[in-house]
């Protein structure tokens, strides 16, 4: 059968097909038509011998260099003489006129679609050894500080951050938050963490650690955690060596299925489970949370691991003073968990790692030399505990958490009472509450903000109070907003009624615990914060995550600030070493201690003071405080 396509149509086809190349291929055959004219013109200059006026024959080359001037330059004919010449040159100057400037039109766009492209950050990282960042909430503020912070003592570091944002966006918003980075450069693409394809931009295969932070407005942020992890397990392309992912997931029961997908190849934080025991044991213990802060960010003194095979064969208690201004946690054997506070007569094994508290890795000396005053040397009791009367105020998803971990500490008989406002807020309270052992839950529905409802509650009968942000519901600077104006209802009922209570509160944005500090709550955990200095530390030292679960686990040892009295002589000056020997007594590990004087002053870190330099003599006052590692 004879076909029917004609050749126009099938140069039209081939036309077609050449423009869906893009302007690669339509440079190219401009680019050769270009040529193709020059050279036809510069044959038949050659062959007919078609010269200006006055002058001689060109051959070739010089033919087609003059061809090439006119096509650049339509001006150069302006002074060519001879009709045959002159005719010629029109003819190469129109082809210019139609093929050249279209060529560099095409160049033009070319130019501003790959500048557009940039833009829109989809080019490929070529970085090694960085770490990066898989999408975006506001813990980023925090966790990229800490990250400069961290690689300070190096010459050039790189973080790459990928999320579904603009990447001019990203900049200007890191910019006007977080401003210079020293020799850290941030770098920020645009892509979504749970496309493989997006994942080979930012060239995890050389990443040192990989950080993926959970979506803020998700219905289901731990899925999406989930879906991006087992994008990078399961990339095509992957390396053979194991990655460092560090992930956040919220709710404990997807922490298994998290597990599972990244193996070995993955840290996990428990948003949830460690705010909640955070908030708990903060309630409990004011200036707490500033513990944790200072332990767990890269701007004072944080925790290393460490081995010394020199001091194999001594038991933990007798190391506990072996060092001038470096406090011992506990003992982190191979292919086991970190133990903090061991027995005291557990054996350093030359294998093991100490976890201490220093300034720096390269700051960790066997330097200890002071003498211990047992003369001043206290070994009282802690009192037996009571039952205790909390009273839990707002309500968002990490409430019924806090719940429960608030049951693992309190004493038997103990009393919580909710007060908050919600749908189905009486029924999920109800079904949390039949899990408990040692609290009675009471639910007083009502807002958190309204004076009266606050002065029938009888605040000064109750030990604890715990604020929670309505985050959930609101946007962050109107939950914040709200949790202030209770705050500060709160004091002044105090003040006018002379009732003196303890207040907790959660705060999600830093900025706003300055402005908050106004009302005088004893503590404010800015959850946020805390989640992103332990992912910081954890994407630097992988072995940390250990150390931090057993810290906020309630079955071994935790931090406690202990009345002073109860171990040294207050009013008498003593050094740190005394005040450690007489924490060992009690099978205690002392980290630190907490001055009431200072308690309040930001400047001084709220008074609490870690790894201090044992040798340094301090007079302490009834109500200052100890910090140790210990069991209730």
């Amino acid at each position: 059968m004879k076909s029917d396509v004609k050749f126009k149509d099938r140069l039209k086809y081939a036309v077609d097909n050449t423009f869906s190349k893009g302007s690669g291929a339509l440079i190219f055959w401009l680019a050769v038509l270009s040529v193709v004219i020059i050279g036809v013109m510069a044959l038949v200059v050659t062959v007919f011998k078609i010269t200006p006026d006055g002058e001689g024959p060109l051959n070739f080359w010089e033919a087609f260099w003059r061809n090439l001037m006119r096509t650049l330059d339509a001006g150069t004919m302006g002074g060519d003489a001879g009709w045959g010449f002159r005719i010629a040159m029109l003819v190469v100057t129109i082809g210019g006129v139609f093929v050249i400037s279209t060529l560099i039109g095409i160049l033009s766009s070319a130019i501003e679609a790959k500048l557009e492209d940039l833009r829109k950050g989809r080019s490929r990282l070529l970085e090694s050894n960085h770490t990066v960042i898989l999408g975006w909430t506001e813990q980023i503020y925090t966790i990229i500080p800490e990250l400069v912070e961290a690689n300070s003592n190096l010459k050039s570091s790189c973080i790459a951050i990928m999320s579904d944002r603009d990447k001019v966006e990203m900049e200007e918003a890191l910019h006007d938050r977080i401003g210079k980075t020293g020799t850290t450069r941030i770098v920020c693409r645009s892509g979504s963490p749970m496309e493989v394809a997006d994942l080979s931009i930012v060239s995890l295969n050389a990443s040192r650690s990989i950080i993926i932070l959970s979506p803020e407005d998700s219905e289901d942020p731990d899925a999406e955690v989930i879906k991006v992890i087992l994008a990078i397990t399961n990339h095509p392309e992957r390396r053979q060596e194991p990655f460092h992912i560090i992930a956040e997931i919220r709710e404990k029961r997807n922490s298994e299925v998290a597990r599972i997908v990244g193996k070995d190849e993955l840290e996990l934080i428990e948003t949830g489970e460690i705010v909640s025991r955070i908030i708990a044991q903060t309630c409990r213990q004011s200036g707490l949370s500033v513990v944790y802060t200072e332990l767990m960010d890269f701007g004072g003194d944080e925790i290393y691991l460490k081995e010394f095979p020199s001091l194999a064969g001594k038991t933990y208690g007798e190391l506990l003073n072996l060092f001038n201004k470096n406090c011992l946690m506990g003992i982190k054997s191979p292919g086991n968990p970190a133990q903090l506070n061991p027995s005291m007569d557990t054996v350093l094994t030359a294998q093991d790692q100490l976890i201490l508290v220093a300034e720096d890795d390269d700051k960790i000396f066997v330097d200890g030399k002071g003498s211990i005053m047992n003369d001043l040397i206290r070994n009282e009791k802690n009192p037996p505990a009571k039952p205790e009367k909390t009273l839990l105020m707002g309500w968002n998803w990490k409430a019924p958490s806090i719940m429960r971990e608030l049951d693992n500490y309190v004493p038997k008989g103990s009393t919580l009472t909710v007060m908050a406002e919600g749908q189905n807020l009486e029924e999920e309270i109800k079904e949390v509450s039949g899990e408990l052992k040692n609290e009675k839950v009471l639910f007083q529905p009502g807002d958190i903000t309204d004076r009266r409802k606050l002065e029938a509650l009888q605040l000064d009968i109750y030990d604890h109070i715990i604020l929670l942000c309505y985050s959930d519901d609101l946007e962050v600077q109107k939950a914040d907003a709200r949790t202030m104006i209770t705050l500060l209802h709160l004091r002044d009922i105090a003040e006018k009624k002379n009732q003196d209570f303890s207040i907790v509160s959660e705060m999600l944005d830093i900025r706003n615990r300055n402005l908050a500090e106004v009302s005088q709550a004893d503590d404010f955990i800015v959850s946020d914060k805390l989640i992103s200095l332990m992912m910081a530390q954890v994407s630097e030292n992988k072995s940390l995550n250990s150390v931090f679960q057993d810290i906020f686990d309630p079955e071994g040892s935790e931090i406690y600030l202990r009345p002073i009295g109860s171990y040294v002589e207050p009013g008498k000056a003593v050094n740190f070493y005394t005040v450690i020997e007489s924490a060992r007594k009690k099978n205690e590990t002392a980290i630190g201690y907490r001055l009431n004087a200072d308690a309040r002053n930001a400047a001084l870190s709220y008074g609490v003071h870690l790894n201090p330099d044992k040798s340094e003599k301090v007079i302490f006052t009834p109500n200052d405080k100890v910090i140790v590692l210990g069991n209730e």
